[in-house]
């Protein structure tokens, strides 16, 4: 499975973005996605993941603000993000898992894109 990450850039606080990642792989419908981000000097750290079934759950930090999403048809995985902060500011990677269910550790993904640029100015 390959995945290829696109939609990074810089905007303001307050403004958005949508993250795309597009798979490789017939049968990514059974697949657990999540998105993960690292900030300069930081651990690659959980941000959003859905199960096989369409099943979501976020970090704390992104709760309301942003939606983790999937096609199937398209075997894509979204990452739309609103209200964007300074802090969310980090390379942002998607992340596949054959286990469709939940899983929050990067231990637990075995294919991993190439990550995006996320920069939001204050």
């Amino acid at each position: 499975v390959q995945l290829q990450a696109s939609g990074g850039g810089l905007v303001q606080a307050g403004g958005s973005l949508r993250l795309s990642c597009a798979a490789s792989g017939r049968t990514f419908g059974r697949y657990g996605l999540g998105w993960f981000r690292q900030a300069p000097g930081k651990d690659r750290e959980f941000v959003a993941a859905i199960t096989w079934s369409g099943s979501t759950y976020y970090t704390d930090s992104v709760k309301g603000r942003f939606t983790i999403s999937r096609d199937n048809a398209k075997n894509t995985v979204y990452l739309q993000m609103n209200s964007l902060k300074p802090e969310d500011t980090a390379v942002y990677y998607c992340a596949a898992r054959e286990l469709g269910e939940l899983a929050v550790d990067t231990r637990m993904y075995r294919y991993w894109g190439q990550g995006t640029q996320v920069t939001v100015s204050s």
